[in-house]
């Protein structure tokens, strides 16, 4: 069982970069979307600071965030990668599946990936990533190469947003409609 100290604060810069996101669109009455806590069981805690030292994770989690845009659910999950392949491992089975269920009640999910070597940030739409999902059940690749992703949904910086993911959410909705 992973503990809640063994991970550190991997991915905080990020998600306090989406946080701010969501509150710039929640603003401007563009998105309503909320971070999902994941409850912890506390093991050890600081008695002079108070502060949690080691957790247990309850239970899985399901995705990073969920909530509407312009009256369209959605959820999706954050991600950071150092490199240019993306592991598969950091995508658990119960994710992949609540996603495709979240899909299947008309909603959308998709992941956002931060390339920190690259300093760029990727909307992968969840159709992209269950191509990559099959494809390693099946025996193939347990990772993707940021090569084989469409360049299309490299999100563009944009002045005022930290992370202008709503454009690639359009683009992504569009495509399906196209379908």
């Amino acid at each position: 069982m992973p503990t809640w100290s063994s991970r550190g604060l991997r991915g905080s810069t990020l998600e306090d970069m989406i946080n701010r996101t969501n509150e710039k669109y929640a603003e401007n009455n563009l998105a309503l979307i909320q971070k999902i806590p994941t409850p912890i069981t506390p093991i050890k805690i600081d008695k002079e600071t108070r502060h949690i030292t080691l957790a247990y994770f309850d239970q899985k989690s399901t995705v990073d965030y969920i909530g509407a845009v312009q009256g369209i659910p959605v959820c999706f999950d954050a991600k950071e990668c150092a490199v240019d392949t993306f592991s598969l491992q950091n995508i658990h089975p119960h994710q992949v599946d609540f996603m495709q269920r979240f899909e299947k009640q008309g909603g959308i999910s998709f992941f956002l990936i931060y390339f920190s070597g690259r300093d760029e940030y990727y909307y992968l739409p969840f159709d992209m990533l269950y191509y990559f999902w099959e494809r390693s059940q099946k025996g193939g690749r347990k990772s993707f190469r940021y090569d084989e992703l469409n360049p299309e949904y490299i999100i563009p910086k944009k002045s005022g947003i930290m992370i202008p993911y709503l454009d690639m959410l359009q683009k992504d909705l569009s495509e399906r409609d196209d379908v």
